[in-house]
């Protein structure tokens, strides 16, 4: 509500609704912007990255994403005793000696 009392007073209620559409225009631009992009890399990466998301390139996701993969193969692994998996909020068991 501020925001608009402030653009009220500083564009005048005769020029708002053109900066508004302006900044429309602006904000599907760069929409349509990111989504050529978004393509394009898609395209030049191959079939392979079809499903490729602007977001998979944050490396914080895929440092995370990799981790995950790395942890669910530990836990596939042929393993006779595999480690018990500990359900979510429960705490690892606690050695005293260890400590």
């Amino acid at each position: 509500m501020v925001i608009v009392v402030v653009a009220v007073v500083v564009f005048g209620p005769d020029k708002l609704p053109e900066y508004a559409r302006q900044a429309g225009r602006l904000v599907r631009q760069f929409r349509d912007f990111a989504r050529a992009a978004q393509d394009q890399i898609r395209e030049e990466l191959g079939p392979e990255y079809a499903d490729l998301k602007l977001t998979d390139l944050d490396p914080r996701q895929a440092i995370r994403r990799h981790i995950l993969e790395a942890m669910e193969e530990d836990v596939r692994a042929d393993d006779p005793n595999p480690p018990p998996v500990l359900a979510r909020g429960q705490r690892p068991p606690f050695d005293a000696e260890a400590t």
